[in-house]
């Protein structure tokens, strides 16, 4: 029999659910709860705290599965995590298939997931549905539990066929999208929907004993964020409210990095002015150092991504929104045994001035060297990631769900694989060692 207290706490949660007030809270989504945010837009989100990943999920020789609706198949998170994967922890040598479908639910993917998916054996997944699972509409409980159930099958689904899952939440919008035609709710009223989905993502990863991912949070903080800093017109979520540029979509891709346990140590190059003796940590060889110019020979490499660092359309931006350097992107310097109260690091086209002190604390490269010695040899691969997702969706869509794949799917597997297969390898072949230097001049 249902307690006098959990039926009030019910019934308190239909009256918010009608007036739209607060969050939406199943009952059986146990806290602790985040504490609620001072900052005006954010007062009314009730949000369990998400778990954090505390270990690797990845092990080496991964098959990535990237799994989601329409935001996916923009193939612009999943193409930073492809070419983050590739080049910055090669150590795994992780491959990747992305999954997208546009206006897909977790019904939807649940319904092809094992003629599209399963046949390539994924070992780790990464979900990403919500969105439309909210039908851009305030919370009901009926679509809540449609929405449980049908995610819930899915990570199930995945689970039975040996895949390792992280199960991300939707984002946010940044507006009522125009398709809704309707002005019946508000912007806020969609977000408190998906925190709720949010909020039962975390229930569903407690229970499936699964990995989880907060995409809605922190991209609901960014975009506030970035609104004060850069402007009104500036959109995390995308300039149509839902669709993210490639700030929202670097926002994104560091949230399932994050939930994938990687560490961020991309290296650790040391150098003593006193002994003239330098060192590299792995996939990183000190090849010569002399007269203050040390030469390198690396296999890894950092993010690198330009841009204008005030455009919402732009990876450098998002790289300001959240700690993408800071926590996933480390290639650190440190310089001892000099005299000298200030040096001038030149590496590559670029030269900057640091104190003895913060370089013996260390540097990080790939955060202060915006165009670097990598830059050239980063795109060829990331541009190789590209061509090789933008197939995966014609062979997916078009080929998996045409009629000669109903009259004979092996042939059209074999087939649409020897089309793929020169696209894989051509990530693998641009992926070359990088020799560079670095100078270290007193100022």
């Amino acid at each position: 029999m249902i307690s006098n207290v959990r039926f009030a706490f019910l019934s308190l949660l239909l009256v918010a659910s009608l007036q739209a007030q607060v969050p939406q809270t199943p009952s059986d989504v146990k806290g602790p709860f985040e504490p609620r945010s001072d900052v005006a837009p954010f007062t009314e989100f009730r949000l369990v705290r998400a778990p954090s990943a505390d270990s690797l999920l990845l092990k080496k020789g991964d098959r990535l599965a990237i799994i989601g609706d329409s935001i996916t198949e923009q193939k612009m998170y999943s193409r930073i995590m492809e070419t983050y994967l590739t080049v910055c922890v090669p150590q795994f040598d992780v491959t990747v298939r992305q999954f997208g479908w546009s206006g897909e639910t977790a019904e939807g993917f649940a319904r092809r997931m094992e003629n599209d998916c399963f046949r390539f054996k994924p070992t780790v997944a990464t979900l990403f549905y919500g969105m439309n699972d909210h039908r851009y509409r305030p919370y009901d409980p009926e679509n809540g539990q449609w929405y449980r159930d049908n995610y819930s099958t899915v990570v199930r689904g995945l689970l039975g066929a040996g895949a390792r899952v992280v199960i991300g939440s939707p984002g946010s919008v940044g507006k009522v999208p125009g398709w809704t035609k309707s002005d019946a709710f508000s912007l806020q009223d969609l977000n408190l929907n998906l925190a709720t989905l949010r909020n039962i993502d975390i229930d569903i990863a407690a229970t499936e004993g699964v990995r989880f991912a907060d995409v809605f949070w922190p991209m609901l903080e960014a975009d506030h964020g970035a609104r004060q800093r850069f402007g009104a017109d500036y959109a995390v979520p995308g300039k149509d409210g839902v669709h993210p540029g490639w700030a929202g979509q670097l926002v994104m891709a560091y949230c399932f990095l994050e939930a994938l346990g990687v560490d961020g140590d991309i290296g650790l190059l040391t150098v003593d002015l006193a002994t003239s003796k330098a060192s590299g940590s792995d996939g990183h060889t000190v090849t010569g150092f002399k007269d203050g110019v040390v030469n390198i020979r690396s296999t890894r490499y950092p993010f690198c991504a330009e841009g204008d660092p005030d455009s919402d359309n732009s990876i450098r931006s998002g790289m300001t929104l959240v700690p993408f350097n800071e926590e996933l992107n480390r290639l650190t310097l440190k310089v001892t045994g000099g005299t000298a109260a200030k040096y001038k690091v030149t590496w590559g086209p670029t030269s900057k001035s640091y104190s003895a002190d913060e370089l013996a604390e260390g540097i990080n490269l790939a955060a202060d060297f915006v165009i670097n010695p990598f830059t050239d040899a980063f795109k060829k691969v990331d541009e190789a990631v590209a061509a090789k997702q933008n197939y995966e969706t014609r062979q997916i869509k078009t080929m998996f769900h045409g009629p000669e794949f109903q009259a004979a799917p092996d042939t059209v597997v074999a087939v649409t694989e020897t089309v793929r297969q020169p696209l894989a390898d051509a990530i693998a072949t641009s992926f070359v060692p990088v020799d560079h230097q670095i100078r270290i001049e007193a100022e």
